[in-house]
């Protein structure tokens, strides 16, 4: 037996690396997250970032723009600009659920079920923490929707009336939630067909029984209220729509 014979052969399995961009932004994503750099920290200038890190202007540049893509940092140009750090809000958790309705072409089902189970929620958040200005929200989009002229115009004041169910609640993760959903729901109700006059009167006096409800701080009823609402909407809603996925407008 020759020497190559008796030692055993040595494979490896193939190895992923990083890139250098999504080390850096990595880095940074986690000292922004932990609070390490607080809310309109300047990042160092890029020409400062390509000495301290040792990596190309290249690299530097594509980690702020991956950061910049996840809300973490604002460009801002000019000769007082740069990065600047900002914290995810309501607005994260929305892109991240409109991509993923868009993306996977949900069913109008999974849309509707989503609404009867957190609208009811943040109905009762909003009866318990909301302020004089959520209900004037509230108010503005319900005459908004009573006086509505065209279908586009009830269907956005519709939405706006939704979300700001939400945003009395202040929970921001049901708020980004709702601010996804808003563009869903918008889309898969825009049928002359179905948005009638009767359904405009329904919502009318469904949204401001609610509204009762919040202004009176009474979750039960709010949560109970919003239940039927949502539910008898989605009802109908589905009735007339036999699609099977949304589809949202590209570019919005």
């Amino acid at each position: 037996m020759t020497s190559s014979e008796a030692r055993p052969s040595i494979r490896l399995s193939p190895m992923e690396v990083p890139k250098a961009s999504d080390v850096l932004a990595n880095e940074l994503r986690e000292r922004i997250l932990s609070g390490e750099y607080p809310e309109g920290t300047p990042l160092p200038p890029e020409r400062e970032l390509v000495v301290q890190t040792r990596m190309s202007r290249t690299t530097v540049r594509e980690a702020l723009r991956i950061l910049e893509v996840q809300g973490l940092i604002r460009i801002k140009a000019g000769r007082a600009g740069g990065a600047f750090v900002q914290h995810p809000g309501e607005e994260s958790v929305a892109d991240s659920l409109e991509l993923l309705i868009r993306g996977r072409r949900l069913r109008l089902a999974s849309v509707h079920e989503t609404r009867e189970a957190i609208e009811p929620s943040c109905a009762r958040l909003a009866a318990q923490h909301r302020t004089a200005d959520d209900l004037r929200a509230l108010t503005a989009a319900n005459e908004t929707i009573a006086a509505s002229a065209s279908l586009e115009e009830f269907l956005q004041a519709n939405v706006d009336w939704h979300v700001a169910v939400a945003t009395a609640g202040h929970n921001e993760i049901l708020t980004g939630i709702m601010m996804a959903l808003s563009r869903a729901i918008y889309t898969t109700t825009h049928n002359e067909g179905f948005v009638d006059e009767d359904v405009r009167l329904i919502t009318v006096r469904a949204h401001r029984s609610v509204t009762r409800a919040i202004r009176d701080k009474d979750p039960d009823a709010a949560a109970r209220r919003m239940t039927r609402h949502v539910h008898a909407y989605a009802e109908a809603a589905l009735a007339v729509d036999d699609r099977t996925a949304i589809t949202l407008p590209d570019g919005e």
